[in-house]
């Protein structure tokens, strides 16, 4: 009985340490797995976020290079308009030293003093928060930097007006005005309705004048008539105000000098075609002359026997 209970605690145990062994054997194969996936899963991640790294690098890059191609195309539309001389309206959004601040787009932009109206501006604070159109003068892309200008927009609307303004006056209507300037071909007038004309030397005065500085000078208040509106400008007369002179008939005013351009070119004498010479020769030898006959009879002599012979002296 013994002996029985020995052997199965004997076949007990081996079947345990077997099957501990089995179990260890297992694990220990389990681990390695394990220890392996994770490597293998470590790889992988590594490669996953080293591939995103490169995806985000390109992403980047390519991002940073459209940036840099639209503001290229950005500063070379500026360009353009600089040589279109592109007029635009910007808002005056801040005055400084010597000068105005606008923004065009996003880049902030000056406008000199000298620059921003017609003529000189006294006080640039009228200008603030006001819109004005301005083209593009100058531009830096480096600096971003912007200069823009006033002064063409404003002469440009300020021509404009004033050709309309010109061109409603009505020829014969009658002004006053004060003497400007004077010059020998005639004097500028500057009109009680703003605009300015002139004076031809010849409307003058109703008797010849060298110059108008003969019978007027400047700051002379005068009155003139509309003789003429042409290419929006104006042609005044003082003389087809005043009395004629006794004897003096009245003369239209002169018109300038049109040189004609219906004539037909006159060709060259030095480019006549040799047979053009060739026949006008032949006909001058067909036309009959009138020639003087000469006759020589004897011998010419300026001896003072041969001069004496012939004289009779009482």
């Amino acid at each position: 009985m013994a002996e029985e209970k020995e052997l199965l605690e004997t076949e007990v145990t081996e079947a345990a340490q077997e099957v501990a062994e089995t179990v260890a054997e297992e694990t220990a194969q389990a681990a390695q797995e394990a220890v392996e996936a994770a490597a293998e899963l470590e790889e992988l991640t590594a490669a996953a976020f080293e591939a995103a790294d490169q995806t985000e690098a390109q992403t980047f890059e390519e991002v940073e290079a459209e940036v840099e191609k639209e503001k290229d195309a950005v500063w070379a539309r500026y360009e353009q308009m600089i040589a279109d001389k592109t007029i635009f309206p910007v808002k005056v959004s801040q005055i400084v030293k010597g000068g105005a601040v606008a923004f065009v787009d996003d880049i902030r932009a000056f406008i000199p003093a000298s620059r921003i109206g017609a003529g000189f501006v006294e006080n640039l604070e009228e200008f603030k928060d006001k819109e004005i159109d301005v083209c593009i003068i100058e531009v830096d892309r480096e600096k971003r930097r912007m200069v823009l200008s006033g002064r063409e927009a404003a002469r440009k609307k300020r021509d404009e007006e004033r050709a309309k303004a010109v061109d409603s006056v009505a020829v014969g209507t009658v002004l006053k005005g004060v003497v400007e300037t004077i010059k020998d071909y005639g004097c500028f007038v500057k009109l009680e309705n703003g605009l300015s004309g002139l004076v031809h030397v010849s409307q003058v005065s109703n008797h010849r004048v060298k110059t108008p500085a003969d019978v007027l000078k400047e700051g002379d208040e005068v009155t003139v008539k509309v003789i003429r509106v042409e290419n929006h400008k104006l042609s005044l007369s003082i003389r087809a105000l005043m009395e004629p002179e006794e004897g003096e008939e009245e003369r239209a005013p002169r018109r300038p000098f049109r040189e004609r351009t219906d004539r037909p070119e006159r060709q060259d004498r030095g480019e006549r075609a040799p047979r053009e010479r060739g026949e006008y020769r032949e006909r001058r030898e067909r036309e009959p002359r009138d020639t003087f006959q000469y006759k020589e009879e004897g011998n010419a002599s300026t001896g003072l026997a041969d001069l004496l012979k012939g004289i009779k002296l009482d």
